[in-house]
């Protein structure tokens, strides 16, 4: 699994280079991070032990459901869907739609993190 870059800066910094981007006035590197936050603290909210330790779990177990993940983990599903939500709009987690179930997938569990000034 590949290391992904988490880069931290202002809201309206953030904003700024999102326009620059679209307008084509500024082209990202590969190397730029493409997920993004504001804090360090929403960022620590996101990955706090704990949730680094759901993703490791999911890696691992691969479960097939929220539900699945719940009794792996001992967690109820009701608090397990907001986290993977939250992590999921962090682009962190992907949530998969399978018959009639919604199975979490982790895109990476290593993490380079870059802070603006």
């Amino acid at each position: 699994m590949s290391v992904v870059t988490i880069g931290i800066m202002q809201q309206d910094k953030i904003r700024q280079r999102v326009l620059a981007i679209a307008k084509g006035e500024y082209k990202p590197t590969r190397k730029e991070p493409k997920i993004w936050f504001t804090s360090m603290k929403s960022l620590a909210k996101v990955l706090s032990d704990d949730n680094r330790a759901l993703l490791k779990t999911i890696r691992e177990a691969q479960p097939e459901s929220i539900t699945g993940l719940a009794a792996i983990t001992g967690r109820k599903p009701g608090n397990l869907s907001r986290i993977l939500k939250t992590m999921s709009g962090s682009g962190l987690v992907e949530m998969k739609r399978e018959n009639r179930h919604v199975r979490p997938v982790v895109k990476a569990t290593e993490f380079q993190i870059l802070a603006a000034a």
